[in-house]
C-alpha cells in the first residue's frame, strides 16, 4: 500500500498534469474518431498511424524547409486531412453500405502500412521537436512548477475541443452533418452535397488527429510508433463516452486522463490498465457509454 502521508504536494499536482496532458491527447483524438464514427459510421484504425503523421510532418517542415511551430500547427493538420480526404474518396467510401468490420480491416491495414513505411525510412529511436522559444521556461505556482508548453497543450486542446462541439451540435453546418447521417436523401434535397460533406468531415477528424501530433512533437520524440501505442488506450476512451459522442469524447478524455494520473500517484501498478477496468465496468452497467445513446 502507498503510503498517504508520504505523497508530498508537488507529486500530487505533478501527476495530476501529467494526467490533463495525456488527457489533453485523448480527448483530441477520441474526439476525432466520435466525428468519424457518429457521422460516417466508419471505425477508423489509421487514427493513430495519422496522429503520428502530423507529428512527423511537423518535424519534416522544420528541418526541411524551416518552417516553425506556429506555422506547422496549421499546415501539419490541413496536409494530413488532405491525405484523409484522398483515402476516404479512393477507399472507404466504397465501404459505406458494408458492415463495420470491412472498414475496420482496411484501415487496420493502412495504419501499418504508413507505420512500417516511415518506420523503415527512420527507425524508431525517436526524432527531436524542439520547444518554440514562446513556450520554453516555466510558473512557479507555490505548490507545484508549470512548464509553458504543457499548460500551452491543455489551454489549445480544451479550447479546439470546445469549439468543435459547439459548431457540431449548435450552429447550422453541425445540424446538416447529424441529418446527413439519419436521412442524406433528405439533406440532398435541401441542396447540400452531402458526399462532398461527408469526405471533409472525415478529412476534419483526420486533422484533429494530425493537430494532436504536432501538440505531441515536442513532448515526446517523433517516432513511427507514437500512434501505436495510443490508439488502443483512445479507442477505450471512445467506448466509455459513448461510440458517435462527441460531448463523451471530451469529457470521457479529459476525465480518464486525470484518473490516470491519480492512480500513478496512489497505485502506481494499476495506471496501465486502470482505462481498460472502468471501461469494462462502464460496459457492463450501460454498454452505450456514459454519453451514448442505445439504440
Amino acid at each position: 500500500m502507498i503510503d498517504l502521508i508520504s505523497i508530498t504536494p508537488q507529486a500530487l499536482f505533478g501527476q495530476l498534469l501529467l494526467g490533463l496532458i495525456n488527457g489533453s491527447f485523448y480527448a483530441l483524438l477520441s474526439l476525432g474518431l466520435a466525428i468519424i464514427f457518429g457521422l460516417l459510421n466508419i471505425i477508423n484504425f489509421t487514427h493513430g498511424a495519422q496522429y503520428m503523421l502530423g507529428a512527423f510532418v511537423a518535424w519534416m517542415l522544420l528541418d526541411k524547409f524551416g518552417v516553425n511551430y506556429w506555422a506547422a500547427l496549421v499546415i501539419a493538420p490541413v496536409v494530413v486531412g488532405v491525405t484523409g480526404v484522398i483515402i476516404e474518396r479512393l477507399l472507404i467510401s466504397r465501404l459505406y453500405h458494408l458492415d463495420h468490420l470491412y472498414g475496420l480491416l482496411l484501415t487496420f491495414g493502412l495504419a501499418l502500412i504508413i507505420q512500417g513505411l516511415l518506420r523503415n525510412e527512420y527507425g524508431v529511436s525517436g526524432l527531436p521537436y524542439a520547444i518554440p522559444a514562446q513556450l520554453s521556461g516555466g510558473q512557479n505556482l507555490g505548490f507545484m512548477f508549470l512548464p509553458n508548453y504543457r499548460g500551452w497543450v491543455i489551454v489549445a486542446s480544451l479550447a479546439v475541443c470546445l469549439a468543435t462541439w459547439f459548431v457540431i451540435e449548435k450552429t447550422q453546418l453541425g445540424a446538416y452533418l447529424r441529418a446527413a447521417t439519419e436521412n442524406p436523401t433528405l439533406v440532398g434535397a435541401f441542396g447540400v452535397n452531402v458526399p462532398r460533406m461527408i469526405t471533409l468531415t472525415y478529412g476534419f477528424g483526420i486533422g484533429l488527429a494530425a493537430f494532436a501530433g504536432v501538440l505531441a512533437a515536442p513532448i515526446y520524440s517523433v517516432n513511427p510508433n507514437m500512434g501505436a501505442d495510443l490508439i488502443i488506450v483512445v479507442f477505450a476512451v471512445v467506448v466509455v463516452g459513448g461510440m458517435g459522442s462527441i460531448l463523451g469524447a471530451i469529457v470521457t478524455g479529459f476525465g480518464l486522463g486525470l484518473i490516470e494520473g491519480l492512480t500513478k500517484v496512489f497505485y502506481p501498478e494499476a495506471s496501465s490498465v486502470v482505462v481498460f477496468v472502468i471501461m469494462a465496468i462502464v460496459l457492463l452497467v450501460k454498454p452505450a457509454g456514459l454519453f451514448g445513446r442505445t439504440a
